[in-house]
């Protein structure tokens, strides 16, 4: 049997686009996704990027989930740091009793932007080390067993919203395992402790209440096209693109030419924001399938989450189905 296949969506805001625009996308993505055969659709927390919509996460899951039927989204992730673990189960609480069965809440434990960012959030620098009290505080919420006398989550408690820790380190991988829940390993954009972390997580792991048995994804990025000409040159824009925003978190970014970001690409520092997208694939669709196949394989994933890279909504729509099509998904 196929490896189920999800998506990661990023929300992008593409070049002469708006926010409206790239919302608008997202739900076109996740109907495609639905009916491909897309096991979910999961938006990231970043904060301060001119590039991405999913900042208010929970929001944008909910206008999803208001115009698809089957497909589940949520989160990957919600960056637990930068909330109190009450108002994340009474937010995923609320959508999970407005799309029952539909709602994951993956969670992190970055801080999801920059020092600056952090501040005007109000978030306290240490507060990534209460990470796992956080996350057995807001599991408790969402059970209605909550650890605080008192307190309940209306809505949340008894909804039993199902966890996922995202990690792109050995802490994640320890945590997950510790607590008997599915592990996301970030690999589509921080590549190099993906085998030992997964190692690590089935080797330690403990069932519970949510789990039986280890349940690892990982992610993946993944350029489809009818031509592989066209899936190279579109991986070529997309790569471009990473290094832009890796070298300038502001507008200042877009005014390296392709010629300076690839003459940057071979320096030291290029190679190692390279590296970061180790993990992906541009080619047609039978390229894709092996690579998928091989990856999932020499990763022990259970589920794949794919980002779709393509900076043109039509080229990742078609990414979409080509991909679904390649690695025969049950589309409805």
């Amino acid at each position: 049997m196929s490896t189920p296949l999800s998506i990661l969506d990023l929300a992008p805001i593409a070049p002469g686009e708006t926010v409206r625009d790239s919302i608008a996308n997202s739900v076109t993505l996740a109907q495609a996704a639905e009916k491909a055969g897309y096991r979910r659709v999961w938006y990231a927390e970043h904060h301060n990027m001119p590039t991405i919509a999913s900042s208010a996460t929970s929001i944008l899951i909910g206008h999803v989930a208001a115009q698809t039927s089957t497909i589940r989204l949520g989160s990957g992730g919600i960056m637990l740091p930068n909330h109190a673990p009450l108002t994340i189960a009474e937010q995923f609480g609320t959508l999970a009793s407005l799309y029952p069965g539909r709602i994951d809440l993956g969670l992190g434990r970055a801080p999801g932007s920059d020092q600056e960012t952090m501040r005007a959030m109000r978030r306290d620098p240490m507060s990534s080390d209460r990470f796992p009290e956080d996350v057995l505080e807001l599991q408790a919420f969402l059970a209605g067993e909550s650890r605080i006398p008192g307190v309940q989550a209306v809505p949340g408690a008894g909804t039993n919203v199902p966890l996922y820790i995202l990690g792109s380190s050995l802490f994640g991988a320890q945590l997950a395992a510790m607590l008997g829940l599915p592990y996301a390993f970030a690999s589509h954009f921080s590549p190099d402790a993906l085998h030992e972390a997964v190692a690590i997580y089935r080797r330690d792991f403990k069932p519970s209440a949510q789990l039986d048995e280890p349940y690892v994804l990982a992610g993946v990025n993944v350029i489809a096209a009818d031509d592989e000409a066209d899936a190279r040159q579109q991986f070529a824009v997309t790569r471009r693109s990473r290094v832009r925003g890796m070298l300038s978190r502001g507008p200042a970014g877009t005014d390296y030419s392709d010629e300076q970001v690839d003459a940057f690409l071979t320096t030291p520092s290029g190679r190692g924001i390279a590296n970061m997208m180790r993990y992906s694939v541009s080619g047609t669709p039978d390229e894709v399938r092996s690579f998928l196949e091989d990856f999932a394989a020499s990763a022990h994933a259970d589920e794949l989450i794919v980002a779709h890279q393509s900076q043109d909504i039509a080229a990742r729509l078609h990414s979409v189905e080509l991909t679904a099509g390649a690695m025969q998904l049950a589309s409805v």
